[in-house]
């Protein structure tokens, strides 16, 4: 049953916020059919159920879904737990390999640090090598030229600073720098000046030397008993008694020969050869030094041993080129064969010949020095 408004409901006043219009249209509706209003409220009852059934649906399928999330990331965790596990292990592993190999690249490093040291130290001396290796060969023909220059100032060793020179200028051919064309020029006039020299055969000298020393020790003495044969010993007598015996045998020969004249050829024939030995019975003979005659055997040993010496002297002089110790022990050896030796002997005239022909060797050659080529060597070495 419809319910009619109060007149009190009709002259209720109007609500706070609404305007005199709306509040009769307000209380009507209010007024309205009751059953339109349980008709809403079933509605909204079922929706209400409607929306808890569906809330209820999303919750279990939302916890399902959890549910299934949670295992899968139970089953994901179990898996990546067995995962960490093995790569904890391979991480180790690889540690323990990470560790051997770095102590490996440690030992590396250090022999490559100290094969690069090496290197280095090897270049540096290659560098060294190639860089000094014409200053040496430089300072070793300067010594060589050095010692020929002496050699050839103290001793005239003349092909020896030959082969000198000769040695330094081949081994300047090998390089091909035109910085060592003014050493070679210079060496090239030093080996000029050294082959223009004149020769003197200084072994020939040396060989009659010691010819002469072989033939001391059978020279007489003028202190020995029995005087050797002069050299020049008249030989007059014995061609006398040859034609003698050579002209009795042409008188035989011929018929009409004087036996007269053969008889006085044979008397001055045998008178000439008694005449010569009374003369060989007596001798007279002038000797400037008494003591010559009266040397003991002991002295006379020692006057041939001083003769000796002293031509060993000169040979060692000739051989140095110190001239004046030359002559001077030629003319002593001399005046010693003069003084104690019998001159009227031929061993002693032969000795005393070839002292003579010693004596007129020419040693007096000036000697060139290698100061060009030593002074182009220096220069070189000189420069920056």
């Amino acid at each position: 049953m419809n319910e009619l408004p109060s007149s009190s409901d009709a002259h209720q006043p109007a609500q706070p916020g609404q305007t005199p219009a709306q509040a009769p249209a307000a209380a009507a509706f209010q007024n309205d059919n009751p059953a339109r209003l349980r008709q809403m409220n079933r509605v909204m009852l079922a929706g209400l159920g409607v929306l808890a059934l569906l809330l209820g649906a999303q919750w279990w399928n939302s916890e399902r879904e959890i549910g299934q999330l949670r295992e899968e990331m139970a089953q994901r965790l179990r898996s990546g737990e067995t995962v960490t596990t093995e790569t904890k292990v391979m991480v180790k592993s690889v540690q323990d390999a990470m560790k051997e190999m770095q102590a490996k690249v440690n030992v590396l490093e250090n022999k490559q640090v100290e094969a690069q040291s090496q290197q280095l130290a090897l270049e540096h001396l290659y560098q060294e090598l190639s860089r000094n290796r014409d200053d040496w060969a430089l300072a070793e023909i300067e010594q060589v030229l050095s010692t020929a220059s002496q050699q050839l100032q103290l001793a005239g060793n003349v092909q020896g600073a030959v082969i000198a020179l000769q040695n330094a200028d081949n081994r300047l051919s090998r390089s091909d720098k035109p910085q060592f064309i003014i050493i070679r020029r210079a060496i090239a006039a030093d080996l000029e000046r050294l082959k223009a020299l004149p020769v003197v055969d200084l072994t020939g000298i040396a060989l009659r030397l010691d010819s002469i020393i072989g033939q001391v020790d059978s020279m007489p003495l003028l202190a020995d008993e029995k005087p050797a044969v002069a050299a020049n010993q008249p030989r007059a007598p014995r061609r006398a008694a040859r034609n003698a015996e050579a002209r009795p045998a042409e008188g035989k020969a011929s018929a009409s020969g004087d036996w007269l004249g053969n008889l006085e050829e044979l008397w001055h024939s045998w008178t000439s050869e008694m005449w010569g030995e009374i003369r060989q019975l007596v001798r007279v003979r002038n000797v400037e030094v008494s003591d010559a005659l009266l040397l003991s055997p002991t002295q006379a040993y020692y006057a041939r041993e001083n003769l000796k010496l002293r031509l060993l002297n000169a040979r060692l002089a000739l051989l140095t080129r110190n001239e004046s110790a030359f002559r001077s022990d030629l003319v002593a050896a001399q005046d010693a064969i003069a003084k104690y030796f019998d001159t009227r002997a031929k061993q002693t005239q032969t000795t005393q010949a070839l002292l003579r022909q010693v004596q007129a060797s020419n040693l007096s050659i000036e000697m060139p020095t290698l100061a060009e080529s030593l002074n182009a060597v220096r220069n070189y070495k000189a420069k920056p």
